[in-house]
């Protein structure tokens, strides 16, 4: 299955490449195989499986939100080469 050089041509110029015809040929045949797969999973059955679900499965990396002492300002900008304040400062580079 090929894809359209038309649409193999609209993705080279949102994409903002500059394919030569022998490209457009190879890239069509490649996202013609590409969408081929995807067209296989689609019929797949997945309905009893959760949409969240996962091949391995993960503790939830996220901490419960407590709320803790906050870094005293002084304190984070002890160690920065210049400081304004309690802010870093940093060279200006915008003319």
């Amino acid at each position: 299955m090929n894809l359209p050089l038309e649409q193999v041509r609209h993705v080279a110029r949102l994409a903002r490449l500059k394919l030569s015809p022998a490209e457009e040929e190879r890239y069509s045949r490649q996202l013609g195989e590409i969408l081929g797969y995807v067209k296989a999973l689609e019929e797949v059955d997945t309905s009893s499986i959760a949409p969240t679900a996962h091949a391995a499965e993960f503790p939830n990396p996220m901490r419960d939100d407590v709320v803790a002492r906050s870094l005293d300002p002084a304190a984070a900008v002890a160690n920065a080469p210049q400081k304004s304040g309690t802010a870093i400062a940093v060279p200006r580079i915008i003319e």
